[in-house]
C-alpha cells in the first residue's frame, strides 16, 4: 500500500484579499447609486415644479385672453383665487398650487406678473438650476 506524501488540498476558497476587494467594489457601486438617485429626485422635483408652473401660466394666459384690459400687477391674492383659479385644469381647484423646493419647503407661484414664476418667499425667483431656459423650475421662456 502506497501512502500519499502530498498534502491534502482544501476545496477552492476565497482569500481575505479577494473578499475585501469585492466588498470595496460593491460599496463603490452603492455610493454611485445613492448619488444618482438623489440627483434623480432633484430632477423629479424640478420637473413637477415645471409642470405646475406651466399649468398656472396656461391659466394666466387664458384669463388674460378673456380679460385683455386687466392689469396683472393690480390683482390681489383674493382676486387671483376668484379670477384665475377657474382656468386651472381640473377646474375645481380652490387654492393656487404650490411647489416643493429642494429643501422640502412649499413655495408659492407669483401670478401677478407675466410670465409667472416660483417665489422663494422674498419675491425673488427660485430656480436652483440657475438657467431660465431649461424648463426646470421655470417655464422655459
Amino acid at each position: 500500500m502506497k501512502i500519499n506524501d502530498r498534502p491534502i488540498l482544501s476545496p477552492a476558497a476565497f482569500t481575505l484579499l479577494e473578499m475585501t476587494t469585492v466588498i470595496v467594489i460593491l460599496l463603490i457601486f452603492m455610493r454611485i447609486g445613492l448619488y444618482s438617485s438623489s440627483k434623480i429626485d432633484q430632477w423629479k422635483l424640478g420637473r413637477e415644479a415645471s409642470e405646475t408652473l406651466r399649468a398656472v401660466h396656461s391659466a394666466q394666459r387664458m384669463f388674460l385672453a378673456d380679460n385683455p384690459t386687466t392689469d396683472l400687477a393690480s390683482l390681489t391674492n383674493t382676486e387671483v383665487s376668484t379670477r384665475i383659479l377657474p382656468y386651472l385644469p381640473p377646474g375645481n381647484v380652490t387654492v393656487m398650487p404650490t411647489v416643493r423646493a429642494l429643501t422640502g419647503a412649499n413655495l408659492a407661484i407669483r401670478v401677478n406678473v407675466f410670465p409667472p414664476f416660483i417665489d422663494n418667499g422674498a419675491g425673488v425667483r427660485y430656480d436652483p438650476s440657475g438657467r431660465t431656459n431649461d424648463s426646470l423650475w421655470d417655464i422655459g421662456e
